[in-house]
């Protein structure tokens, strides 16, 4: 296993997943379950692979969690609930708490706060992006842990925007998905060709591409 610990994973580890302390081995095999569901996805580990990768037996796994799925939501559900939620937005208060004076600035500051956030925390990000789509109860703890705190903070500086006439009279649920869309589009699309090493990929020519989009699109 890596030897660095991502700023999340280690808050997690500490605080344990139930509000019980983390035993040594249960330490092992949630960060080999990690590692694991970051580089070949939840559907592709096998819990005998995250005991090899631990060093421990098949049995010890099953008998802290009873199936791979326990595995994967006693890393993710209190991880959004109670650890997620408040590590996002304390990552993402001076963004949220700016004065900006232009979309763009907003922009700007937005994507390079994200782009920072998911360098420093690979794995959850990862697994986040594959393993959302296809678990209606991780997603259901996203909506309740993160989106409402973060669309309250939103909504004051496009409320703002739009009655200074720099933002489109749009409703906010609209600008926020539209934003949403694209920035999330190019941080994943930047991470992927970074971590593929791809030569072809213009980061400054896509961050411009990208604000100029929303800019036009939305002022």
């Amino acid at each position: 296993m890596t030897e660095q610990m991502e700023p999340w994973l280690k808050e997690l580890l500490e605080a344990g997943s139930d509000g019980k302390k983390v035993t040594e081995k249960q330490s092992r095999i949630v960060r080999a379950a990690i590692e694991m569901f970051a580089e070949k996805g939840y559907a592709a580990s096998s819990t005998s692979e995250i005991a090899q990768r631990a060093g421990v037996a098949e049995g010890t796994i099953f008998r802290h969690y009873k199936t791979k799925k326990d595995l994967l939501l006693a890393i993710a559900t209190p991880a959004l609930a109670r650890l997620i939620a408040p590590f996002v937005m304390r990552e993402f208060r001076g963004v949220l708490s700016a004065d900006y004076d232009s979309f763009e600035s907003f922009l700007r500051a937005l994507i390079d706060n994200r782009i920072e956030f998911v360098k420093q925390n690979l794995s959850l990000f990862k697994i986040l992006v594959q393993e959302l789509p296809f678990h209606s109860d991780l997603q259901e703890r996203f909506r309740e842990a993160i989106l409402p705190l973060v669309l309250e903070r939103v909504e004051r500086i496009l409320d703002r925007f739009k009655a200074e006439g720099k933002l489109r009279d749009l409703p906010n649920v609209t600008l926020v998905r539209l934003i949403v869309s694209v920035v999330f589009g190019y941080v994943l699309g930047r991470t992927w060709s970074e971590a593929r090493g791809e030569a072809r990929w213009n980061d400054e020519a896509e961050r411009e591409a990208t604000i100029a989009f929303l800019v036009r699109g939305l002022t």
